[in-house]
């Protein structure tokens, strides 16, 4: 029974160090993954903000590869969705979903509904629509969200719900697929953290998005900055392009 425990408890070890390495290769940016952040055709102020993004780091976590749809949810000027082009390549698609109630700040005017808003990759394509009625015209691989998930807890974007849009992101994802949520992190129990200081409390973004039939699938803490005191607003001076951001990966059962 001593010989049959020890070996079973040697088994264990070893799958719990090969499942170990597996996740270290999987956290390691491809050649693909690689050669888009290092694309020359990048906007010099997608480059610039590197560092403080870690974008190797980010398209490694989330998985992203050549033939891969893609969402990237309240996209801001991008930055994201031109990278994750640069890895689908032309057999992949990135749509590019501005929500209506994020529009009417938008301080010059925005794509058409459907439309290629960038020559250099035709391969995105630029939607808009309600928050909660998140769609894209083909089952996604990939929803992508970064610094961004606070905001539709805010008032100016309302009638954004966070329970609805997580059902509807759910619903976009194909069996197996993945939903990455980045954004600025809280101290538990702030109040009106997201109006005030742009900030979330990680637990309920995990408690929110596990109520939509997620499962979590891992984290990673490249973007965490235990010097950020989360008492300031991210974009004080004195924390701003170093905040405290954690990075979660949820995937959607695949029956």
């Amino acid at each position: 029974m001593r010989i049959s425990f020890l070996a079973a408890a040697g088994l264990l070890l070893a799958a719990a160090a090969s499942a170990s390495y597996a996740s270290d290769v999987a956290l390691k940016p491809t050649k693909v993954q690689l050669a888009a952040v290092a694309d020359a055709n990048r906007p010099k102020e997608d480059v610039q903000r590197d560092a403080e993004r870690k974008p190797a780091d980010m398209l490694a976590f989330a998985g992203v590869k050549p033939g891969d749809k893609v969402a990237d949810l309240i996209p801001g000027k991008g930055y994201f969705t031109r990278l994750f082009a640069d890895v689908v390549g032309p057999k992949g698609m990135v749509y590019m979903y501005e929500p209506s109630e994020f529009a009417k700040f938008a301080k010059s005017p925005l794509p058409a509904n459907g439309a290629h808003p960038d020559p250099a990759r035709p391969n995105i394509v630029f939607l808009i629509g309600p928050a909660n009625d998140f769609a894209t015209p083909q089952k996604l691989d990939i929803v992508w969200t970064s610094q961004n998930y606070h905001d539709l807890k805010d008032s100016f974007a309302a009638p954004a719900d966070t329970a609805r849009v997580n059902k509807a992101v759910f619903a976009a994802l194909k069996p197996g697929g993945v939903y990455i949520v980045l954004d600025h992190v809280a101290t538990p129990g702030t109040a009106d953290a997201t109006e005030k200081l742009h900030r979330i409390d990680p637990a309920i973004v995990r408690q929110e998005v596990e109520a939509a039939g997620f499962v979590f699938d891992g984290e990673t803490d490249v973007l965490r900055n235990p010097n950020d005191p989360h008492d300031v607003k991210v974009f004080d001076p004195s924390i701003r392009g170093r905040t405290d951001q954690f990075v979660y990966r949820f995937r959607k059962p695949k029956s």
